[in-house]
């Protein structure tokens, strides 16, 4: 039999999980820490301990390096997109990727007008994501790890 790694929530994601997990259990009278909550939350998932879950959801979570060639998914202008690096390069402190999307995107928000864009070029931060933002407060473009 084949056996699935199952996919691991973000820290931030598991850390959350453990604030409500405590938050339950003080509501029904069993107090309890936080750092408990997180060696409980440990456990459950199979885990020997916290240190080791979170080591784990580091490293599933971490994105793959950029290289070229590179296959590479995102948000792009409230689209999910998904592509292959064709270039790579520093400017200001920023990593610039140009991407050959697989399928085209639009990147206009009328019905009456339309502009599909087969390449993009975005310039990411440490997280993998634009420090540009659209008018409803959202990166141009966000990273998916992996």
């Amino acid at each position: 039999m084949m056996q699935t790694q199952t996919p691991i929530a973000t820290l931030a994601a598991l850390k959350d999980q453990a604030r409500r997990l405590r938050s339950d259990l003080n509501a029904r009278g069993h107090v309890t820490t936080h750092s408990q909550a997180l060696e409980m939350l440990a456990n459950q998932m199979g885990q020997r301990d916290w240190n080791t879950l979170s080591a784990l959801a580091d490293r599933t979570n971490a994105p793959t390096p950029l290289t070229l060639g590179a296959r590479i998914g995102g948000r792009y202008l409230g689209h999910d997109v998904a592509g292959v690096v064709l270039a790579i390069a520093a400017h200001a402190g920023l990593t610039r990727l140009t991407i050959k999307l697989d399928k085209p995107v639009d990147v206009v928000r009328f019905d009456s007008f339309s502009s599909m864009r087969h390449r993009i070029t975005v310039s990411l931060n440490d997280d993998g994501v634009t420090p540009q933002r659209t008018s409803d407060g959202q990166p141009h473009f966000a990273r998916l790890a992996g």
